[in-house]
């Protein structure tokens, strides 16, 4: 493993956040500034939601508070992330263009008052967006202080979904450049034959909105498509305007990976120059910190393992969880260097100052109400000016992976649509436990897409599959008989790209694969269990098996499929696919893990205590063990090199104390 570049035009890891000035006067600015410099903060984002102070009535423009500002924070040395402000149309833009405002699935139109409450497919909102963009670029194209331009901010938050008239004229257009302007095409994908739903003609068609009974799963599919590419068609039209006038400086946008379902961020991952994520801690959950790293590790995988940067999270409570549990002393560090450890060259946070009004005068910041002599300040001066600056090095190094795990937004769309089998198929679910798993066995994971090559990872894990197309299947096949060790959950391989069932028997694109067959589905009732044998226990859904060259593993020992396969493992060529056919949690996930690692000769690192995170680093010059203790307990972990953030030289073991990190740069061989 060598170096790979990292992020143009930082010259360190950045640390900082959302900054919005406008929210006080101009007095608290200097303070700001100050502060900023005492914390090690270097890079701010700027204008996120400043688009009605900026352009106070249509095409008249106020730049003169914005000018200052970042004359200021490039005078202190401190570098902006420069945004366009259209997440939020002022008011007049909606008392101009009623017609452009949202409108729900029941029909309902929605109100303003908050944000991104516009149709994403409003040729109003265009035309608006496009001209504030333009004046931005404009001014600020050469200014010192801009090192990155952010676009919008967290598009389909809230407004992933409209269906208006305009937003109907627009999925049509779509359908029509899809299937190629051939409506008998349509016709087939979606099935229309059935429930008498054929078209005649394009006009006839509209956005799958409630009716008096389930519409048409393959409509939907399509429409959850076209809402994620009407989104990115905005993006791309902002994009475009700001490289034309800044072609050096890098544009992007500020995703939310795992916890958006409903834009296709592999396809959007290819749009930006820079790949950056918001994530917010799930507070209540005891094991937050392993959904933080699937968060990380999904994010290095949509970057294609290039640096990312973690746009938003933060130093302490949210406002808008049921219940906004407040960080504890050192987790603001630890979830920050996650983050680092699995390719973040940032840490920043939504915002810098705790905002007195509006809806989130509760999220914390940075900067809290208290001032700077409450804890998270002193956490935060820490962090950015003492712990993250002595890590630079980490720039431009890779995280060593040693297995992957295939994630499909377009199949998470699929699965969880109305009238499957179970209420209980859960996609996010399935991920979650499978890499709960690899988590707590110290191997670090890729995400990938079902089509991209897979042979460079000895274990592929398929949590979710149910929406496989034949590249998919194809793309499987080839990896297992070249030597590959695959891992296949249950309601797997169902259906193709148009939602219609695979040909012949369940698992459909995966049959041959797995070497078995599905006589039939057999979910299980809330709360009900099946055992298997070696006292494992499954719930949600058990299969009616028949094996068609694979080996049965284990089996049922009750349940409605008792006495046939539950766990199979078949050769094909040089490799093995493996299939679990029941929901298992995590720990009941282990015993087969052990057997499916050996399989695929992967060592897990014997001795470290359950929650303690291991991350391998690699660069041309150095490696290096990062470790997080997550735990209430010292421990050791062995180590021989200098571990950067105290300092201190190991001779072959690196302390760990409780709730702390360490990041270790090893010795090589000589």
């Amino acid at each position: 493993m060598g170096q790979i570049a990292p992020i143009p035009r930082l010259n360190r890891l950045a640390y900082g956040g959302d900054y919005n000035p406008e929210q006080w006067p101009p007095e608290v600015w200097a303070e700001d500034l100050a502060l900023m410099r005492a914390a090690g903060v270097n890079l701010v984002s700027v204008g996120i939601f400043s688009w009605a102070l900026l352009e106070p009535a249509p095409g008249e423009f106020d730049f003169g508070w914005l000018d200052e500002v970042l004359d200021l924070l490039h005078d202190g040395g401190i570098r902006v992330d420069l945004a366009t402000p259209t997440a939020v149309p002022p008011a007049w833009f909606r008392r101009a263009h009623p017609e452009a405002r949202l409108v729900d699935h029941t029909g309902t139109i929605l109100g303003g008052g908050g944000r991104q409450s516009f149709c994403p497919s409003s040729p109003a909102y265009a035309r608006a967006a496009t001209r504030i963009t333009e004046a931005i670029a404009t001014r600020y194209a050469d200014h010192p202080a801009l090192v990155l331009w952010h676009v919008h901010n967290e598009y389909g938050g809230v407004n992933a979904l409209c269906y208006c008239p305009a937003s109907t004229r627009a999925f049509r257009d779509w359908l029509r450049e899809r299937y190629a302007d051939d409506l008998a095409a349509l016709n087939t994908a979606w099935g229309t034959s059935f429930w008498g739903q054929r078209y005649g003609d394009w006009a006839e068609i509209e956005s799958p909105t409630t009716g008096p009974t389930t519409v048409n799963p393959a409509q939907e599919l399509d429409f959850l498509r076209f809402s994620s590419d009407a989104h990115l068609a905005n993006f791309r039209r902002e994009r475009d305007i700001l490289r034309r006038h800044t072609p050096d400086v890098p544009v992007t946008t500020n995703f939310m990976l795992a916890n958006c379902k409903t834009l296709d961020y592999w396809r959007w991952a290819r749009e930006v120059d820079v790949v950056a994520n918001d994530h917010y801690l799930q507070a209540e959950r005891a094991d937050n910190f392993i959904e933080l790293a699937m968060c990380a590790d999904l994010t290095r995988s949509v970057a294609t393992g290039r640096p990312w940067l973690l746009m938003e999270h933060s130093t302490s409570a949210v406002n808008w969880q049921p219940r906004n549990v407040a960080k504890r002393p050192g987790e603001l560090a630890r979830n920050s260097l996650s983050h680092v450890a699995r390719g973040a060259e940032s840490v920043l946070f939504f915002q810098w100052r705790a905002a007195r009004f509006g809806a989130e005068k509760f999220h914390s910041a940075m900067l809290p109400h208290g001032g700077t002599a409450t804890r998270i300040w002193r956490e935060v001066v820490r962090l950015g000016a003492d712990a993250l600056p002595r890590l630079d090095e980490l720039r431009g190094t890779t995280v060593v992976t040693d297995a992957a795990i295939l994630w499909d937004w377009q199949s998470w769309w699929a699965l969880e649509l109305a009238w499957r089998p179970s209420v209980d198929l859960d996609y996010r679910d399935r991920v979650e436990a499978y890499y709960e798993r690899l988590w707590r066995d110290r191997l670090t994971v890729d995400f990938a897409h079902p089509e991209q090559p897979l042979d460079r990872y000895p274990l592929v894990v398929v949590p979710s599959l149910y929406l496989t197309t034949s590249a998919a299947a194809d793309n499987l096949h080839r990896y297992v008989d070249r030597g590959g060790t695959l891992l296949v959950s249950y309601f797997s391989g169902i259906v193709d790209a148009a939602d219609t069932v695979h040909p012949g028997a369940h698992p459909g694109a995966l049959r041959e694969l797995l070497g078995l067959t599905v006589d039939e589905f057999l979910p299980l009732r809330a709360g009900e269990t099946t055992r298997l044998d070696g006292g494992l226990v499954g719930d949600v859904w058990a299969e009616a098996i028949d094996l068609a060259g694979a080996e049965s593993v284990l089996g049922y020992v009750d349940g409605p499929a008792a006495g046939r396969p539950a766990i199979t493992r078949h050769t094909v060529g040089a490799g093995t696919a493996w299939y679990i056919s029941t929901r298992l949690d995590a720990a009941a996930l282990a015993p087969i893990l052990t057997q499916v690692y050996a399989e695929a000769d992967l060592a897990p690192p014997a001795g470290v205590p359950d929650g303690v995170e291991l991350v391998r680093r690699a660069g041309a010059t150095a490696d290096y063990l990062i470790a997080i203790n997550h735990t209430g307990d010292d421990t050791v972990l062995p180590a021989t090199g200098v571990e950067l953030i105290t300092g201190v030289s190991c001779a072959g073991a690196v302390a760990m104390p409780a709730g702390e990190v360490r990041v270790v740069r090893l010795d090589r061989p000589t």
